[in-house]
This record gives C-alpha cells, sequence and structure tokens, in this order.
C-alpha cells in the first residue's frame, strides 16, 4: 500500500514541499514542490491544511502520575519535599490503577503529536511486580512505539533515602525483574517498536552496587541506561554528603558514562562536567515544565549540543507538569531557553528538532525523529484552523508560538492511529471517567483528599 500524503501546508523536511510517499511501514520519497511521485500510489491524502513534523519523541515520563494531578498535598513545593508528600499516596498503587493512568497518559501523548514514548516506572509496592508488563500491554493496544524503563529504588528512608520501605525493592527482585523484562521485550534494531531500558530512580535512591549490575545487565542485552541526574541543588548536596562526589562523578566512577546512557533534567552542571558528558555522548532530556512547577532550574541545552550531548524533550511525570502534551512541551522550551539565551539563539526549529530528532539520537535511534526516504513512517499532522492560529504568517512556527495543543492525525509505522483527533475505537469519556474515579479512591486509601 503506497499512500501520497501531498501539498502539505508545511513540513519539517527538506525538499518534500511536495509531500511524502508511505509504503507499508517506511518514508519511500520526499516529492518536491510542484511534483509529484515518482511510481503509481495507491491512495492520496490531501494535506494542503496540514502541517507535517516527523513524529515527537518523548523522553522522560511516570504515566502513573496521571493519577495525581495537582495533587493537594503535594502543591507548593520543590523536589524532595513533594516527592515525601506524594510517596505516600503513590505506595497505594494498584493494578487497575497504574493500567488506567498509562492509557490516559498515552492517548493524552498520542493527541499531542507524540509517536514514540518512554516512560520511568521506579515505583513497586506489594501486588504492582508486574507494572512494566501493564504499561507493555497498554502500549500495544495503541500501537505506539515506547521504550519502558524498568525503573528502581532499594534505599527507603530506613537507609537514608526517601520513600518509605513499602514502594521499594531488594536489588535480587530488581535484577531478576529486570532480566526477566529484557528477555521478554525488548527489541532491537531498525522499526523496533518496544524496548525495554534498565533505569534506577536516582543515585540517592539505589546503591552503587545496584547502579554497576543495572548497567553491566543493560549492556550485555544492547540495552540502554536511563536516570534523574543534577534536577535539584538539594541532589547535589545529597550526592557530596553521601558519596563525597558531584553527581556527575558519581555516574562516571559507576559506568554510567557513554552514549548508551540519557539522563532526565540535567539542570546542575557546571562547565567541566558539561564538557565530560559531551565527550561520552551522554543524552538529556529537557523537561521544561516540570523544572518550572518545581522551581528546579534551567537544563543549559545550547552548552550541552556544542559539547556533544543529544538533548531531547520530556513531559515529565503528570503530578509535576501536570500535562502529557509534547506538543506543548515544545513551545514551553522554546519559551524558556529564549528567557535564558535570547530571542535570536533559540528559535521554532531548535524547539522542534529537540522534540524530534534529538530524542530519538538520545534512544540511539537513527529510524526515526526526521522525515527522509527509507525512516519509519511516524508523522504527526496538525491544522491550522482554530481561532489561535488566524492570522498566522509561518506556519511551523505558529504551532509553537500560537501554542498548538492537538494532532489531527498521527501516523506510526505507516498506520493511523489517530483520525480527526480522535483515537479509532476508543471511549475516551468512559476512560477518563474510570480513570477519575481511581484517582479519588488512590488519594482517600492514603487520607490525602481535597
Amino acid at each position: 500500500m503506497r499512500l501520497w500524503i501531498r501539498n502539505p501546508l508545511a513540513i519539517l523536511a527538506e525538499d518534500a514541499e511536495g509531500g511524502v510517499v508511505v509504503d507499508g511501514t517506511r518514508l519511500v520519497e520526499c516529492v518536491p514542490l510542484g511534483g509529484g511521485p515518482s511510481a503509481a500510489v495507491d491512495d492520496v491524502f490531501d494535506a494542503s491544511e496540514h502541517v507535517v513534523l516527523p513524529g515527537l519523541v518523548n523522553l522522560h515520563h511516570h504515566f502513573f502520575q496521571t493519577l495525581t494531578r495537582a495533587c493537594p498535598p503535594a502543591l507548593d513545593k520543590p523536589l524532595f519535599p513533594w516527592l515525601e508528600s506524594l510517596y505516600p499516596v503513590w505506595a497505594g498503587l494498584r493494578p487497575d490503577d497504574l493500567a488506567l493512568a498509562a492509557r490516559v497518559a498515552l492517548v493524552e501523548l498520542l493527541r499531542s503529536g507524540c509517536t514514540t514514548v518512554s516512560d520511568h516506572h521506579y515505583l513497586f509496592p506489594a501486588g504492582l511486580e508486574e507494572a512494566i508488563d501493564i504499561e507493555a500491554e497498554a502500549v500495544r493496544e495503541l500501537g505506539m512505539r515506547a521504550v519502558l524503563t524498568r525503573g528502581s529504588m532499594s534505599l527507603s528512608v530506613d537507609d537514608g533515602g526517601l520513600p518509605p520501605r513499602s514502594v521499594v525493592q531488594t536489588e535480587e527482585a530488581i535484577m531478576a525483574d529486570s532480566e526477566r523484562l529484557l528477555s521478554r521485550y525488548h527489541e532491537r534494531g531498525e522499526g523496533a517498536m518496544l524496548g525495554i531500558a534498565l533505569a534506577p530512580c536516582s543515585p540517592f535512591s539505589v546503591t552503587a552496587e545496584l547502579m554497576r549490575e543495572s548497567a553491566a545487565l543493560a549492556r550485555r542485552e544492547g540495552a540502554l541506561l536511563h536516570t534523574h541526574l543534577a534536577e535539584t541543588e538539594d541532589e547535589t548536596a545529597w550526592c557530596l554528603e553521601h558519596t563525597g562526589r558531584r553527581p556527575v562523578d558519581y555516574l562516571e566512577e559507576l559506568g554510567w558514562l557513554g552514549e548508551d546512557v540519557w539522563v532526565a533534567h540535567g539542570i546542575h552542571f557546571d562547565d567541566e562536567e558539561i564538557e565530560r558528558l559531551g565527550r561520552a555522548g551522554v543524552g538529556v532530556s529537557h523537561c521544561p515544565s516540570s523544572n518550572m512547577v518545581l522551581a528546579s532550574g534551567h537544563c543549559r541545552t545550547l552548552e550541552l549540543e556544542a559539547a556533544g550531548s543529544p538533548v531531547g524533550l520530556g513531559v515529565d511525570g503528570s503530578a509535576s507538569n501536570d500535562a502529557s502534551n509534547l506538543i506543548g512541551e515544545a513551545r514551553q522550551a522554546l519559551l524558556l531557553q529564549r528567557l535564558h539565551y535570547g530571542a535570536d539563539r533559540v528559535g521554532h526549529r531548535e524547539a522542534l528538532r529537540w522534540a524530534t530528532q534529538g530524542g530519538a539520537c538520545c534512544l540511539g535511534r537513527t529510524d526515526i525523529g526526521r522525515i527522509a526516504p527509507g525512516l519509519q513512517a511516524d508523522l504527526a499532522l496538525f491544522r491550522l484552523d482554530e481561532p489561535r492560529f488566524a492570522g498566522a504568517g509561518d506556519p511551523l512556527a505558529a504551532l509553537l508560538l500560537c501554542g498548538a495543543q492537538q494532532a489531527d492525525r498521527v501516523m506510526i509505522a505507516g498506520s493511523w492511529r489517530l483520525i480527526d483527533g480522535e483515537v479509532p475505537g476508543l471511549d475516551l469519556p468512559a476512560l477518563l471517567a474510570a480513570q477519575k474515579t481511581a484517582a479519588r479512591a488512590l488519594l482517600a486509601r492514603a487520607g490525602a483528599g481535597a
């Protein structure tokens, strides 16, 4: 089945003003302005009212947190007190809760133009040992591309960490489940739909031994590594007190500096650390909304890229964003980075690149994140027919400057997964009603209602 997506209003690609041709799961041709496909097609989609982007890539999320958006106990707090307020609530998570939370997060991401997602799940209270399996089922039902990171915490508050003992696991259980998940789900190579990465939550939530063992296992299995790093000054102070090292020094000592690693936030790096991270090729997920909500600081995206680190975007958890909207996150990145660097150094194309190609690079993918022949047919199509776009000149710039919120169509691996802004076959009102009920019950179990 050859499909010509014809004559888009605008497209984020070179020499493709006449559109692109999709054959099966791949893009096979970029059509120049005024031209047509080089060979016959089976169908044509008129994209003359659509702006076409590569599918957006979300590098960092916590699906379960859709259950605790604007959560009363956690309002107006920085990271550590925020976590301490929410851990007792999250300790009550049940399998059905996570299933609903994951579906809501994925649907929200899909509707925002996201085709590839990464979730960092690190909470495993009793009864939720198969959390990653639950997420994998949700991803496959929606036909999305994903890297699910098997997070972990082994240091409870009794061991000098932050979480209660009820949500941490033994290192033996963590490593056994990591091996199981890699064996069962981890796809490798071009076109992979579902991958597994290993992701100790942060340097202050696991032991050094678990960090080393996770790295060794991931590298044996050809998987990536992920963790939170340098998100707040409190984290730096904790590392100095407990390890005698700054976070990057500690990560390097553990063997975690490499092209197979991407970290979330990456705010509190000094110049020398940025140079080291760049030389090692460590990727960074910039999470602007979360960083502003928690007042964590500013990621130095331009310096990181100049040093050699790929930079992408993550919406982060829906309890610290409090949304799962990736096109909205690209606008936030544009505005925050302009505030820091100046309007003449960060434009809409930089932000869109972080949301697409930059994220793909962090995940080690060369088959997604761009529109070019031979790459996977992952596309996000946006209409500019809302009042917010009235009078807009440059369509690509308008997506971010005018604040696009929802895609009209999304294609993943050559299949339409969003049509006219809706997920085919999904009863969205029923899903949202069930998730709302689960969120209220979760707060009630913790005695943390409004």
